[in-house]
């Protein structure tokens, strides 16, 4: 692997999983990373017209998101991508991460896994609008998918300090990738 390989690393996880805490401690931790988030290609859809409540049903936010991570991949490690996305659909992971696979990228994907009891307190507590809380909370249970082996290298978030996931993600990376982050 080179430093220009297509690559990035895709955080998978229920809402309250933590992986936009996640995402932006390994940016931190690693020069030349940045955060990519699909949620914002999604805002921009709601705004410019009509959709469900679920933006990712969209086959144009499916494609968006597609196109900016293949965009994005394109740094390699030098400008390496993290990607906090929620995806348990297996339709909707295959048409984004897995066609990133068939284009070539090494996508290096985690799941983050908490209880059902554990996803509902961080939700409570997150989630300042009541819309937003209850949708969020009624979708804890369909990420249950996550812990099917398809869905790469599990990682259990309950009870653990940011930290110690981060440290998990970084030990399950190739070397000459998992080198480029400071402890």
């Amino acid at each position: 692997m080179t430093g220009t390989d297509p690559m990035l690393i895709w955080l998978n996880g229920a809402y309250g999983s933590g992986k936009t805490t996640i995402a932006r401690r390994l940016v931190r931790s690693c020069p030349g990373a940045w955060l990519l988030d699909p949620e914002r290609i999604g805002f921009a859809l709601r705004r410019r017209r009509e959709v469900g409540e679920d933006f990712r049903a969209l086959p144009a936010w499916r494609a968006q998101t597609l196109a900016a991570a293949l965009a994005a991949a394109e740094g390699g490690a030098e400008r390496l991508a993290i990607v906090p996305m929620a995806l348990a659909e297996p339709d909707w992971f295959d048409e984004i991460v897995g066609d990133l696979r068939r284009w070539g990228v090494r996508v290096h994907h985690f799941s983050l896994l908490a209880t059902p009891e554990t996803l509902r307190r961080r939700l409570r507590r997150r989630l300042d609008w009541p819309a937003s809380r209850r949708w969020a909370l009624a979708r804890v249970e369909c990420f249950e998918a996550l812990r099917q082996p398809g869905f790469a290298v599990q990682i259990e978030t309950d009870g653990r300090p940011v930290e110690a996931i981060v440290r998990e993600i970084v030990g399950q990376l190739p070397a000459d990738l998992a080198g480029r982050f400071r402890a």
